[in-house]
């Protein structure tokens, strides 16, 4: 093989050490070409025309081995090009390459694989002439008058790491003579252990010939001032001379001690206020006191701690505000626990749920005691037997490793709710007084969050059971009727509505079917349907038609400030197998025949109970045995995703299946039309007709 083709052989080869690639060219007019996966050339700089001596015009569509390689190394670069496509590894080193006039020109070169958006590879290769590049090497390595007034620290040091030549720069900052270190090895002279990475850096760099340039910080302590921490920006050079022969290693360091202080406190505070700003996003997106309590432990783990515990005390979940204990033990309750990763730690906290007993003596206790915030920077035996419940726990927390804690009360509108707990083990960073104010205002914002569920909770609980003590069971016995009925409330975030249903008995045999809605949520809703229904039930036991007992419900609900409702009433005449029914502004509703297909019924709308001054219509049609009438309110098919008419169909759909029982058919709708998180409750009724011995009409 010629010397050209050894040089080929060697690039990217760490034993080639003469032809590695410099990091010289790139200050150089670098030539760019671009091939495709089969070796065409498809890009062409201007610069590669002056290094191979062909034009674009020459050169583009053309088959790069035949133009720019002499025929003895085409196997060689095919290998290498296959090679660079095929694994994307990138190579370089010194090359011959074919000129335009047919000689050989050595080239800098340094090829890697590029990736199109339409996933196609090319290789792009990059080239510049290197007999200008070793020139531009050796004015760089004897530029020494530059280097002896440079503010930078300059050390050149040989191939054993031997100091050769140190610059007044670095003198200063190591606080050693230049002469003192000539001869001796680097890690004589920076001997702290931190400077074994820089010792490694500069061994590959001698290897390789890549550059590396400030892409390392090292933060230690020199001999000229051992006392302080300082940091440094480091840069390393291999040095060849013209022939390629290796000298050693240039080795420039820049004092950034003030730039690496202010940088580490700039990013503590932009991590601080990115924690605040995410804890701001997270906690609270619901209205339950478990879901906010789980989000601030998330927040806060890994970002600020290894394990987090959120626990409250027990007598805040009721109904009413406690007075503050002065003595005895602290009950709580634990909400949330949350770890970075699998630890006895977790063990030796109380699991979400569980009511624990912490004596006065407890950090815990006293944080809520005293709603301050608690750090212990370092701990020990003592410190963790008053962290943990128990000993058991403290020993599980010592096993674990813990060695920082920090407590920060919950707090919101004056009322001390409990605490958020923080430790540290795998982190070796103990906590300190920012980490305190930041777990502070992070429980700042959950305390409110929670409290404020937890009134919710304790409003909705108060109406969800005023509602459900409103609604009706069904009277033992109906004639001719099968019934079935249900109300789902609306999921916990939101206040419950006022939806209702209603069986009554009449006289005559008959039966009155009703459905409404007010308009609203909370308590107040929940008040109004129930007066509703006792009027509803008090009109119908007067015998009138269902648009009459309609119109007597929308005078009432016209004297109820800021109310509306929604009602369908229908009266069953099992006799006549008559149904007689009236809407108010509620959703038709859908009527199922024997061996037909369901179907809305079309009903005279009318206005909502509460709008006045709009009679209502009565509409009669028959209902044979077997026959279904399903009423319902809106929060069974209404969604902020879909339009109504496509879920009225979908309701007509579910209902349009082989007999079922009534109670199936119900659970079947909730099931396939209601989500948990619909924000709407839901009432439901269902009625099926049977034979029953014909009779008088009614009304007369």
């Amino acid at each position: 093989m010629s010397a050209d083709a050894e040089r080929v052989a060697g690039a990217g080869d760490p034993e080639g050490k003469s032809s590695q690639p410099s990091g010289l060219m790139d200050l150089l007019a670098v030539a760019a070409v671009l091939v495709d996966a089969e070796g065409r050339i498809v890009l062409w700089s201007p610069q590669a025309a002056d290094l191979y001596g062909y034009s674009a015009e020459e050169a583009l569509g053309q088959y790069a081995a035949p133009l720019l390689i002499h025929q003895e190394h085409w196997d060689l670069v095919i290998e290498k090009f296959a090679e660079v496509m095929q694994t994307g590894r990138s190579w370089g080193g010194t090359f011959p390459v074919r000129h335009k006039d047919g000689s050989a020109r050595l080239v800098e070169l340094r090829n890697m694989r590029l990736l199109d958006d339409r996933g196609d590879f090319y290789a792009l290769g990059l080239a510049t002439d290197s007999p200008t590049l070793r020139e531009v090497e050796r004015d760089v390595a004897l530029s020494t008058r530059l280097i002896s007034q440079s503010p930078i620290g300059v050390a050149i040091l040989d191939t054993e790491l031997r100091y050769a030549a140190v610059n007044p720069a670095l003198e200063r900052m190591h606080g050693i003579p230049a002469k003192d270190h000539l001869g001796r090895h680097y890690r004589e002279i920076m001997s702290a252990s931190k400077f074994e990475v820089p010792e490694a850096a500069m061994r590959q760099v001698l290897e390789t010939g890549v550059p590396m340039v400030d892409q390392a910080t090292v933060v230690g302590r020199s001999p000229s001032d051992p006392d302080q921490q300082r940091a440094w920006s480091i840069s390393l050079y291999r040095l060849e001379d013209p022939q390629g022969r290796i000298l050693g290693v240039a080795d420039l360091v820049v004092d950034v001690t003030d730039r690496y202080q202010a940088a580490m406190e700039a990013s503590e505070a932009r991590r601080r206020l990115a924690l605040i700003a995410d804890g701001s996003a997270r906690i609270g997106t619901t209205l339950e006191v478990e879901q906010t309590a789980r989000e601030l432990a998330e927040v806060t783990v890994p970002q600020l701690a290894d394990v987090a515990t959120v626990d409250v005390l027990d007598s805040i979940l009721g109904a009413h505000r406690p007075a503050r204990e002065e003595g005895g033990p602290a009950v709580f309750r634990a909400l949330a626990v949350k770890g970075a990763y699998p630890t006895e730690a977790l063990r030796a906290a109380d699991p979400p749920g569980q009511t624990a007993a912490y004596e006065a003596d407890r950090l815990a206790t006293q944080c809520v005691r005293t709603g301050r915030p608690i750090l212990v920077s370092d701990t020990d035996d003592d410190d963790l037997a008053r962290i943990a419940r128990d000993a058991h726990a403290a020993t599980l927390l010592a096993r674990a490793g813990v060695h920082s804690y920090l407590l920060a009360p919950l707090i919101a509108r004056g009322q001390i709710l409990g605490c958020l707990g923080l430790t540290r083990a795998r982190n070796p960073l103990p906590f300190d007084e920012d980490d305190l104010a930041l777990a502070v205002e992070l429980a700042s914002r959950a305390a409110v969050c929670i409290d404020n569920a937890r009134w919710h909770q304790s409003v909705r609980n108060a109406a969800e059971t005023l509602q459900r003590s409103l609604l009706p069971d069904h009277p033992p016995h109906l004639p001719g009727l099968q019934l079935a009925s249900r109300y789902r409330p609306a999921q916990a975030t939101y206040e419950i509505g006022g939806d209702w249903y209603d069986v009554l008995p009449l006289d005559g045999e008959k039966t009155a079917l009703v459905v409404g809605d007010v308009m609203g949520s909370g308590i107040d809703a929940a008040a109004t349907m129930g007066r509703l229904r006792t009027a509803t039930s008090a009109f119908a036991d007067l015998d009138l038609e269902p648009a009459q007992v309609l119109q007597h419900l929308d005078k009432i609900t016209s004297g109820l400030e800021h109310y509306i409702a929604t009602c369908v009433y229908a009266v069953y005449d099992p006799r006549r197998a008559e149904c007689h029914i009236a809407t108010a502004g509620h959703l038709p509703p859908v009527l199922v025949r024997s061996g037909k297909h369901p179907e809305l019924l079309d009903l005279p709308t009318g206005t909502p109970l509460g709008v006045g001054g709009v009679p209502f219509e009565t509409t009669t049609f028959r209902l044979d045995p077997g026959d279904q009438l399903v009423l319902y309110t809106d929060g069974l098919v209404e969604t902020r995703h879909h339009p109504i008419d496509e879920r009225l169909d979908t309701l007509c759909r579910l209902l349009d299946a082989p007999d079922s029982s009534l109670e199936e058919t119900c659970d079947r709708l909730l099931a396939d039309l209601r989500r948990p998180d619909d924000p709407d409750d839901v009432a439901l009724l269902i009625a099926r007709t049977e034979p029953f011995p014909a009779g008088p009409g009614p009304y007369g």
